[in-house]
């Protein structure tokens, strides 16, 4: 009988693109992957590779009221109930859960039934499901190196993979760096995802405007703005004489990274991942009120070894990213040095490794005899 694997992931392409990736490399290597999500993120799963899509019941925690407490409460205690009815009738040979609170259920559940577990961490710091579950789990994937080196329990099972990339980003990974010269064009990319793309309307079309003529005519900007900001960043860029191209979302956002020269945007895991595994030069600027300032670990990783500059969002004004600009711009070499050294941070066969762990555990084997590359 052909092994299941059951993946749990919801809410956002955060949690949704790895597992995306990885299901594609169980699939291929013929095993059969189903999906357990939530409601709100169900409708996004529509292309999943999946064989089933189980919707179970789930909330964040939004609040420390009695009544939103207790909602939660019950959502996850709902979900648990469902989760142990379908590992009765799934059998799963592993389950793996991608973070955010749609994975309590299934994880949870797998765990009393004595099912092999693994829960991927994408960010630099863990996330609050994942803690949750961490010392109820088989093994931790870790997107990052030495993620749990302060706490040596949850390190023993904790293997660094990487973090598994959609086919898009791997097929831009294979575009080389068109090394920006003196004089020359300088492409720009910006965005922000759905919590950030405001701050990015509000300080880089300024800032563009701050620069010289002759710099600012070397530029050409590729922006995502929010619906109700694009007619004033667009009307400053035309003002300027700007070649430029905005819209509220790019579906191909992995092949303009490869044509950037630099990359301006928030530091999600993925995006991290993805600059790196394509090796594009950036201008990082985390989400500031992120409750595990998990966006500025991530920075930091590519920031500390020189791969990116990372700003925190209340020195992310008009006049600094201007002078950021014009630095670039002077010096060209530097955003080529910048490009190799993030590409040096870049795993390409995160699913890979991802999958050999998982296959792992689902044949016996335990995070301590695991063959591959440790956290």
């Amino acid at each position: 009988m052909t092994p299941l694997v059951l993946l749990a992931a919801g809410g956002t392409g955060g949690h949704l693109f790895p597992a995306e990736a990885l299901a594609a490399v169980l699939d291929a290597r013929g095993l059969m992957v189903d999906l357990a999500t939530d409601e709100r993120a169900a409708h996004f799963a529509g292309a999943f590779p999946a064989r089933e899509v189980h919707v179970l019941p789930a909330d964040t925690v939004r609040g420390r009221s009695p009544v939103a407490l207790a909602r939660t409460g019950l959502a996850l205690a709902s979900g648990l109930v469902r989760g142990l009815a379908l590992m009765r009738e799934l059998k799963p040979a592993a389950v793996v859960g991608f973070g955010g609170y749609p994975t309590l259920p299934p994880l949870l559940a797998a765990s009393l039934m004595g099912v092999p577990t693994v829960i991927h961490e994408s960010n630099g710091v863990m996330g609050r499901a994942n803690r949750l579950l961490a010392g109820r789990v088989s093994a931790i994937a870790t997107g990052f190196p030495d993620l749990l080196k302060a706490n040596p329990a949850l390190a023993a099972k904790a293997v660094c993979t990487g973090n598994p990339l959609r086919p898009a980003a791997l097929a831009a990974a294979r575009v080389p760096y068109d090394a920006p010269v003196a004089g020359g064009p300088l492409r720009l990319l910006v965005f922000g995802g759905s919590q950030g793309a405001r701050v990015m309307s509000d300080v880089v079309p300024e800032a563009i405007a701050q620069l010289p003529p002759e710099i600012r005519a070397r530029l050409t900007v590729t922006q995502q703005a929010r619906e109700e900001d694009l007619p004033r960043v667009r009307t400053t860029y035309d003002v300027l004489g700007l070649k430029s191209e905005l819209a509220p979302f790019f579906e191909d956002l992995p092949a303009r990274m490869a044509r950037a020269h630099l990359v301006i945007s928030r530091s999600g895991a993925g995006t991290v991942a993805e600059l790196a595994a394509i090796g594009r030069p950036s201008i990082l600027v985390p989400l500031p009120h992120a409750l595990d300032q998990d966006q500025a670990a991530n920075a930091r990783a590519l920031a500390d070894i020189g791969g990116a500059l990372a700003l925190r969002q209340v020195e992310f004004d008009a006049g600094r990213l201007a002078g950021e600009l014009m630095r670039f711009a002077d010096a060209p070499d530097t955003l080529t040095q910048m490009a190799e050294r993030a590409r040096s941070a870049g795993v390409l066969d995160a699913a890979e490794r991802l999958a050999d762990l998982v296959q792992h555990l689902a044949g016996g084997g335990t995070a301590a005899t695991f063959q591959g590359p440790r956290s």
